[in-house]
């Protein structure tokens, strides 16, 4: 039975992954490892219900509590997606980033490499990382697994060097590693403080709409489960110490997006063309805010034969569809210590 530690497992791309392993790997054990914090939420995989997965609340940080989840369960197999990933946050808190992005990581690789001793055979250490440790692109060009690292903020600085120590542990102790750099992920379970959910929540609640700057910013969007299917490639199908980058070839500015945001969400909730629109509210732009990211995954999809399936355009609808069918969540993800930073940090 492999035995798989997935660290952040009660987050967004973490739970959508345990939902999609425990489906189609029935004889793997699944230990979700999350502390909990705001965006970590038990109630994205409420609906599991199966002998081989098992949750720990704990924090990547805590050494004592790693170790001793190693040894119950026998780990063979890391996927360490646990990180702090708001780069707003980030500006304000550098410190609780570089703790848990950088300290967790080398505290989850030490004791993997200690637990394992000289007997690699069969595992296997998959590091969850993002493209925007490469910084910002021009008009032209896009990110591959040869472009230099460049971070312009303490999030894509923690996660620059966390991938760094990732290697180093494959060059130093020949700990079997993989890396993949994602693009922008969206779909359902994701917490409303990243861009789509926000406007959508925005939408449903006729909240205004921030956006930094002109809304100029292009990203690359990729439907979670497209990431989901990559990851599962990657962890069985990769080749160990190599890195894969992530994306569906979705660039969008910022403002097209929420514009396409409020057309098919004011569609779906039946109100006329161009109701929101007066909500979008155009706030001062943040510091050090990359241009764009593109990035050219034909590695992934040449050497593992891995392809999106959703088109943005699919991929929107269902993601609008699921947060009305779940609006109840939205409004307990998004009350409390949310509700605060909100207020605090945009308007």
């Amino acid at each position: 039975m492999k035995s798989v530690l997935i660290t952040g497992g009660a987050g967004f791309i973490g739970s959508n992954l345990i939902r999609f392993l425990i489906d189609k790997y029935k004889d793997y054990r699944i230990i979700n490892y999350d502390s909990l914090t705001y965006a970590g939420n038990l109630s994205n995989l409420e609906k599991i219900s199966n002998k081989n997965y098992f949750f720990v609340k704990g924090d990547i940080c805590d050494y004592s509590l790693v170790k001793k989840t190693f040894e119950k369960y026998k780990i063979d197999t890391v996927i360490h997606l646990a990180a702090e990933s708001h780069v707003d946050r980030s500006i304000k808190d550098p410190l609780s980033f570089a703790q848990t992005n950088i300290i967790g990581t080398i505290n989850l690789l030490e004791i993997a490499r200690t637990f394992w001793g000289k007997d690699f055979l069969n595992k296997v250490f998959y590091h969850i990382s993002t493209d925007e440790v490469y910084g910002s692109l021009g008009k032209k060009g896009y990110f591959s697994e040869t472009s230099s690292y460049d971070p312009h903020s303490p999030y894509s600085a923690s996660k620059a060097s966390s991938d760094h120590f990732v290697r180093s542990y494959k060059d130093s102790y020949a700990l079997p590693v993989l890396i993949s750099n994602c693009s922008n992920n969206y779909g359902p379970y994701q917490f409303p403080e990243k861009i789509i959910p926000l406007v959508i929540n925005n939408i449903i609640n006729k909240a205004p709409i921030p956006i930094y700057g002109k809304g100029d910013n292009i990203r690359d969007w990729l439907y979670v489960e497209d990431h989901i299917r990559a990851i599962d490639l990657i962890l069985h199908k990769g080749l160990i110490g190599e890195t894969y980058l992530i994306g569906a070839s979705n660039e969008w500015k910022n403002i097209d997006l929420v514009k396409y945001l409020i057309l098919e969400t004011d569609k779906l909730l039946d109100r006329e063309k161009g109701f929101s629109d007066k909500l979008i509210t155009y706030i001062k732009d943040r510091p050090g805010h990359d241009i764009r990211y593109g990035i050219d995954a034909s590695k992934l999809k040449n050497n593992l034969g891995w392809k999106p399936l959703f088109s943005f355009e699919k991929g929107i609808i269902e993601t609008i569809n699921w947060y009305l069918l779940n609006n109840k969540w939205l409004k307990n993800v998004a009350s409390g210590e949310y509700r605060d930073y909100y207020k605090e940090h945009y308007f």
